[in-house]
């Protein structure tokens, strides 16, 4: 049964939560989202629950007040003091789309905190043409537009069929969306535009697992072709491209968390 925790340090406080009883730590950094993610805890560990014979498995929210310029960087310098504070290293971490850009970040800065990186339908460097679908949510939602952002956001990031199917469900939690969501949101997309550290990939030390879609709609597949580039000179680093799943790929994608499984497993 998943249970919802708070960091609590002298800085910032930030929403988690946690299931799975295994001996080895797994850290999920979802990617940018219209409201919190820790609030659907209870589907995320449904579709989590092959690692949880071998896992605990922590799900990190973004901290709870953050600033204006509120950038990847300051994201992964946080998620890191509250793995640390929770004791937490040596950990099997998973970042997805903005989350893979902190798990980046966090492989570079703090490489005592992970022992294998999995990272899904993400960029290490966002272009100028990948930033046009992130500008038009950042626009709806300084129009205030929960509905159309909501609508455009899942439109994006899943393939049609998906989101046809599951359109109503979307419409209905854009009505919960507040103005204090829609304000976080465009902090935390703005904070995407200018991420770069494809100079800084080749430091990683830890094994990478990276997984993409040529269908991303959001990032686009150059996007994971470009983190490739920079590692796959690695004995340690492998590289999976899917097609028809679109950006959200590790959530429609059958075999996603067994791929990640079982890169962490294989030691």
């Amino acid at each position: 049964m998943a249970e919802k925790g708070v960091v609590k340090t002298d800085d910032f406080e930030m929403d988690y939560c946690t299931f799975g009883s295994g001996n080895r730590i797994m850290v999920i950094i979802p990617g940018l989202s219209v409201q919190g993610v820790v609030g659907s805890m209870d589907s995320i560990e449904e579709a989590y629950s092959l690692f949880n014979g071998e896992y605990t498995t922590y799900v990190f929210d973004r901290k709870r007040s953050i600033p204006d310029d509120y950038s990847v960087y300051d994201m992964a310098d946080d998620t890191a003091a509250a793995m640390k504070k929770l004791g937490l290293t040596d950990a099997y971490v998973f970042g997805a789309s903005q989350g893979g850009m902190i798990g980046m970040v966090m492989a570079i800065k703090y490489p005592e905190l992970i022992k294998k990186l999995a990272l899904g339908s993400t960029s290490s460097h966002v272009h100028p043409d990948q930033r046009r679908v992130i500008k038009e949510w950042i626009d709806l939602a300084q129009k205030k537009d929960s509905a159309g952002l909501y609508d455009a956001f899942s439109k994006e990031i899943y393939p049609l069929d998906v989101y046809e199917q599951y359109k109503d469900y979307f419409a209905d939690a854009a009505k919960s969306v507040t103005d204090e969501d829609l304000e976080r949101f465009v902090i935390l997309a703005r904070a995407v535009l200018d991420f770069n550290v494809t100079d800084q990939l080749k430091s990683i030390n830890c094994p990478v697992l990276v997984l993409g879609e040529f269908d991303d709609e959001v990032l686009d597949s150059d996007a994971t072709m470009e983190i490739a580039e920079n590692l796959d000179y690695r004995d340690d680093f492998s590289l999976y491209m899917y097609k028809g799943f679109g950006h959200a790929a590790f959530d429609t994608a059958p075999d996603y968390k067994k791929r990640v499984c079982d890169f962490y497993m294989k030691d």
